[in-house]
């Protein structure tokens, strides 16, 4: 089930792509029970498929990236957090601090897992028992501010506003539907614009 939020004039909320192209609205809460609704939304603005209350990262997981950063491959996960207000709506700009200019702007595609209730000590059996849906995100960094100018904090060159587009859906109610074979590719449209 691919689930997307919009907004129009009237409303915002969720609905659920169709096969055929249509999205119909959602009805309930996206993190407890709901149902597709037969209500036809139209002419709607496509936002990130949700507004997060944290977004948690893991770093240097792929080792090929490692290899390329010429850092080393870690031990434990290298964990950072980016900012709500790094989230960016699916096909709309990514904003370059205009204060903290950066000549080292970069993209990474990732797999976005959304957690959609309160997790505490998972273990690896009940950790995907957590797990609302997955959806895509554009790890975005200032190179510049996350090695040399950040005080080894990637958290300043990753945490910009606007840094972390998400979408354009939440696919929901799937089982573990990747392998170490699936590929997730990441695609730019055109330059950002400085904020």
């Amino acid at each position: 089930m691919k689930i997307i939020r919009f907004q129009t004039d009237t409303e915002t909320g969720h609905a659920v792509l169709q096969d055929d192209g249509r999205a119909l609205a959602l009805e309930g809460d996206l993190f407890g029970e709901f149902q597709v609704s037969n209500r036809a939304v139209e002419n709607f603005r496509l936002l990130a498929p949700l507004r997060p209350t944290a977004i948690l990262c893991i770093g240097l997981n792929y080792r090929q990236h490692a290899l390329e950063q010429n850092s080393p491959i870690p031990t434990f996960p290298v964990l950072f957090l980016k900012a709500p207000s790094a989230t960016q709506h699916p096909n709309e700009p990514i904003l370059l601090p205009a204060h903290l200019k950066s000549d080292q702007v970069d993209y990474e595609g990732e797999l976005a897992i959304i957690i959609g209730k309160t997790c505490k000590n998972a273990t690896r059996d009940n950790a995907l028992d957590f797990v609302l849906g997955y959806s895509c995100a554009n790890d975005v960094s200032a190179r510049d501010w996350q090695k040399a100018r950040g005080g080894s904090q990637w958290c300043r060159g990753k945490g910009f506003d606007t840094f972390c587009p998400l979408g354009p859906v939440l696919v929901v109610r799937l089982a573990r539907f990747w392998s170490r074979a699936t590929r997730f590719p990441t695609r730019t449209r055109s330059p950002s614009k400085p904020a």
